[in-house]
């Protein structure tokens, strides 16, 4: 039954919007407002209406939306075209679409010093 349950998807809808940090295992998909911190150990989706006010730590990302903060991402990271980024970001592998709006440094992880 542990392997549903991290199978599953956690999902924040438009329109919904809280204040407090997020722990969890599997992956999540943000569409609302989070003013908080974000900590997964799968992969974290940002729609395109997704804004999170806060620092993000998890193993692959996708944002579409909107991020105010770091992040960190042990795998691979995606701005899309629509994103839009205010931190610092840490990745092992990233891919920036064009007209993807990023402000911060950018330090990529080195996979042969693990």
């Amino acid at each position: 039954m542990s392997d549903n349950i991290n199978s599953l998807i956690n999902t924040i809808t438009v329109g919904t919007s809280i204040k407090g940090d997020i722990q969890a295992n599997g992956d999540f998909r943000m569409d609302g407002t989070l003013e908080g911190n974000i900590t997964l150990t799968g992969k974290l989706v940002i729609g395109e209406q997704g804004h999170v006010v806060g620092n993000v730590v998890c193993q692959n990302a996708n944002v579409i939306g909107i991020i105010d903060g770091n992040l960190s991402v042990k795998e691979f990271l995606t701005l899309y075209a629509t994103s839009r980024v205010k931190g610092d970001i840490v990745a092992n592998k990233l891919a920036i679409e064009p007209g993807a709006y990023f402000t911060g440094s950018c330090h990529m992880l080195d996979e042969l010093s693990d």
